[in-house]
């Protein structure tokens, strides 16, 4: 993206937040043209339930506290169409894993398809240097390439959702709110009197009003009822569909021995092609490693085993492991045994405060017999 312009000029991607709306506070002080986009990604029209339910962004709701703070902030604002995108590799995408008995992350494939790739094409037509967002992370120079960096405030940290940025995206992003506290962030709202200054976070996937995801599936597929088998393979009760369950799920199996406190069972494995989910208990669900696919590396790619950490969910601790790469992505084995890995979700692999890549976790790598014995004597 190529300006003539003097100033430079950036396109925030403003979903109604505080987040967002404090990255436009402050790179206009920092003395950039601003120009606040809202994405429309599903109708806004004729239905406000998203806006009374749901706890998410880009409702009626958000586009409207968009568009107070752009006019108190004295910027252009505009909202464009992205909802044949958000359908496609968003929603379309979340509803086909979930029929494939895997758990999707809807806002890594939001960001990679949406927010750095169409919303960076759209910039083009506003002769615009950069795009940014209010993600918590941080972008760095380390050996003359961009590096990201995890967020300054580890409770707000969001790099584990931006894996699949690229040295050209990362080139023309900036990320404002990175090297700030949530507090902070408040504060400058408040010292701008936003709207904004105390409205909550987003909770919910966005596109889902009611929160009940398994509902929202059901309504799209196919349902294909199948059975549940217990570790030893014995049949124990039956499904209506393993978009109904996920990797380390314990409430809500229909099962009646999953309830005593004394023996509760958990998902361990679903088997989509035959419509298997197998329980069992707890220590069950300890795993040495897993594998990953559609890897990439921000900076620099692994080509030999290499100590990193790594979290296999978005709150999930970071945990020491090893990465080995392989032809079809990447092996990772774990310092210490890891419970619940769900395939369909994200690995993202560190050093030290660096994010330096990930990919979508297809199989977990599950422990030996030994190593089970022994946790569940300890247990």
């Amino acid at each position: 993206m190529i300006n003539s312009d003097k100033k430079q000029r950036v396109i925030v991607a403003m979903s109604g937040g505080v987040d967002s709306s404090v990255a436009a506070v402050i790179l206009k002080e920092q003395g950039y043209e601003v120009i606040g986009i809202t994405m429309r990604l599903f109708p806004t029209t004729g239905d406000d339930s998203l806006t009374k339910q749901n706890h998410g962004c880009c409702t009626l709701e958000d586009v409207e506290d968009a568009r107070e703070v752009c006019s108190i902030l004295d910027i252009p604002h505009y909202l464009l169409n992205f909802e044949k995108e958000f359908q496609q590799f968003v929603i379309g995408y979340f509803v086909k894993e979930y029929e494939k008995g895997k758990t999707p992350h809807p806002c890594v494939a939001c960001n990679d398809k949406v927010k750095f790739n169409f919303l960076m094409q759209k910039a083009i037509a506003y002769e615009a240097d950069y795009i940014a967002t209010g993600h918590y992370a941080q972008i760095g120079i380390i050996d003359n390439e961009y590096a990201l960096l995890k967020g300054v405030d580890e409770s707000k940290d969001q790099s584990y959702v931006l894996h699949t940025l690229k040295q050209n995206q990362l080139k023309n992003l900036l990320l404002p709110i990175g090297g700030y506290l949530k507090p902070e962030i408040r504060k400058i709202a408040t010292d701008y009197k936003l709207p904004v200054a105390n409205k909550p976070d987003s909770q919910e996937i966005c596109f889902i009003p009611s929160g009940n995801y398994r509902d929202f599936i059901a309504d799209k597929i196919t349902t294909k009822p199948g059975i549940i088998n217990d570790e030893d393979g014995n049949l124990i009760g039956s499904h209506e569909g393993i978009h109904n369950f996920t990797v380390g799920q314990r409430k809500g199996l229909g099962i009646s021995s999953s309830t005593p406190s004394t023996n509760p069972l958990y998902v361990n494995s679903i088997d989509s092609e035959n419509g298997v989910v197998t329980v069992g208990p707890k220590h069950q669900l300890l795993n040495k490693g897993l594998e990953i696919t559609n890897v990439n590396f921000v900076r620099t790619p692994i080509v030999k085993p290499t100590k990193v950490t790594v979290k296999v969910r978005y709150k999930a601790p970071q945990v020491n492991a090893t990465i080995t790469p392989t032809e079809t992505g990447a092996k990772i084995i774990f310092d210490d045994l890891q419970g619940a890995i769900s395939p369909g979700q994200i690995c993202a692999v560190y050093t030290n405060q660096e994010l330096i890549g990930g990919g979508i976790i297809t199989k977990s790598i599950k422990s030996d017999s030994d190593q089970l014995s022994t946790v569940k004597q300890q247990s």
